[in-house]
C-alpha cells in the first residue's frame, strides 16, 4: 500500500491504496462515485470511462498510480440534477437514455472528444462513439443528443 494523491472533480484526495488498483475501484469503492460503471473489466465496453487530462480514459484498466496528481473528471463532476452540464441537458432533452448503464461512457467519451475536436463531423463522432457498447439500442437518441451538444460547442 502507498499514499496516492488524486484530483477528482476538482477535489484533492489522498488515499492509502495499492498503486496497481484500477482507478475504477478507487472511484467507486473509496470515493463512492457511481457514474463510472464496471462493465467488462477489460477496457472494451466504455461504461467505466472518465476524463483524465482531457482524454477519455477507461478506468477499469488504468492503475491508480498512473493518474496520481492528474485532473480526473467523472460524470458527477460535470453537473448536478439542479444544474446539468450542457451535454447532460442534451441527453435529457433527447430522452437519450434507456437502461442508463452505458450512458456514463457515452457522455464522457463524447464530451472529451468534442472538447478536443469541436468541429468534428458526424462521421468522426460516429467513429469515436463506436467503441462504447450499448445493449438497449438507444443509439439514435444518443447520437441526436451528442449532435445537439456539438452544435453548442461549435457555436
Amino acid at each position: 500500500m502507498s499514499m496516492v494523491m488524486l484530483k477528482v472533480n476538482g477535489r484533492s484526495v489522498t488515499l492509502d491504496v495499492d498503486p496497481a488498483t484500477p482507478l475504477l475501484y478507487v472511484l467507486s469503492d473509496d470515493l463512492a462515485l457511481r457514474g463510472p460503471k464496471f462493465g467488462c473489466g477489460l477496457g472494451q465496453c466504455g461504461s467505466c470511462t472518465v476524463i483524465v487530462k482531457g482524454q477519455a480514459t477507461r478506468s477499469c484498466i488504468t492503475p491508480v498510480s498512473s493518474v496520481a496528481g492528474a485532473e480526473i473528471t467523472t460524470l458527477e463532476g460535470l453537473g448536478s440534477s439542479e444544474k446539468p452540464h450542457p451535454i447532460q441537458k442534451a441527453f435529457i432533452d433527447e430522452q437519450a437514455m434507456q437502461c442508463g448503464f452505458c450512458v456514463n461512457g457515452v457522455i464522457m467519451t463524447a464530451k472529451a472528444y468534442l472538447d478536443r475536436y469541436p468541429k468534428a463531423t458526424d462521421a468522426e463522432i460516429q467513429q469515436t462513439m463506436s467503441g462504447v457498447l450499448c445493449r438497449c439500442h438507444a443509439h439514435t437518441r444518443m447520437v441526436r443528443a451528442i449532435k445537439r451538444y456539438a452544435q453548442g460547442v461549435k457555436a
